[in-house]
């Protein structure tokens, strides 16, 4: 090398040992922090709810989708999807409101989600007598009001509505049943449904909720496997642990008309009145 020779490039020893990150890499690495945030967020903050059944008719409908706030009642295993056991016990634990709509887990081995309304608290006592609500000895009021009428869909067709409840409103084949409105101590109001006499299940026992338990029943009375029976015909009483959150609001509806290579008639089958309808 001359002095008239430039000198040759070097390149920080730095810059030289970080090995390039890969466009894949760096894709790996955005979607492992998206799963973490929904995550956190779906076990925390709020989830989402489908209804499979018409045991909370006439509230909820099945097509229903709804979000679960999870603080309320504080955290458990259960708050966590598939009930990961990272959570002992319950932390930030409150116990729920008469009257509040919850999600829990139910227990036994083929454990779900499941939604049904609070209706004892620890230390009730809780009784159905000729049909009507009795709670700590005083009978619940029950009002008669306008009978609900559910249009016949494919999510909720006749084999659904037995023959006794079937009828035709404005040309449309429709299941008709008997409602009625409780309204519990402190003012809580909702409407049931009442479709027959089942002594088994409108005549009980009285039941005394044990401490750390609630005791829960669906609004369609005769069709919920609920707190009124033990397993594995119902539920019996529910463990506040296995509470996962409170349904906040429903975000969307769908009669089960649908198709997916169709999707003009993810529109004509969606229920727009209820989204957005409170608790």
């Amino acid at each position: 090398m001359t002095p008239s020779d430039p000198a040759p490039e070097t390149v920080p020893a730095t810059a030289a040992a970080t090995p390039a990150r890969s466009e894949t890499g760096e894709t790996l690495r955005f979607l492992l922090k998206l799963a973490l945030v929904v995550l956190i967020f779906r076990s925390f903050i709020l989830a989402p709810f489908s209804i499979p059944s018409e045991s909370m008719l006439p509230r909820l409908l099945i097509g229903d989708y709804l979000f679960v706030s999870k603080w309320n009642y504080g955290y458990s295993r259960w708050s966590l999807p598939g009930g990961v056991p990272l959570i002992p016990g319950r932390i930030f634990g409150s116990t729920p409101t008469r009257g509040d709509v919850v999600v829990f887990r139910s227990p036994g081995p083929e454990d779900h989600d499941v939604i049904k309304r609070v209706i004892g608290l620890p230390g009730d006592t809780v009784q159905m007598r000729g049909g009507q609500l009795v709670l700590n000895g005083k009978a619940i009021p029950k009002q008669r009001i306008a009978d609900f009428v559910l249009p016949l869909t494919p999510n909720f067709d006749d084999r659904h509505c037995d023959s006794d409840f079937r009828d035709v409103a404005a040309g449309v084949p429709v299941c008709r049943y008997r409602r009625y409105r409780e309204t519990l101590p402190g003012g809580k109001s909702y409407a049931v449904l009442d479709q027959r006499d089942i002594p088994e299940a409108d005549d009980t026992g009285v039941y005394t909720v044990p401490a750390g338990n609630v005791f829960l029943m669906g609004d369609n009375r005769d069709d919920s496997a609920d707190s009124r029976f033990a397993s594995p015909i119902g539920m019996g009483y529910i463990p506040m642990e296995r509470i996962e959150g409170r349904a906040l609001v429903t975000f969307f509806s769908t009669d089960g008309s649908a198709e997916w290579l169709k999707p003009w008639t993810w529109v004509s089958a969606a229920r727009f009145d209820r989204i957005g309808e409170g608790f």
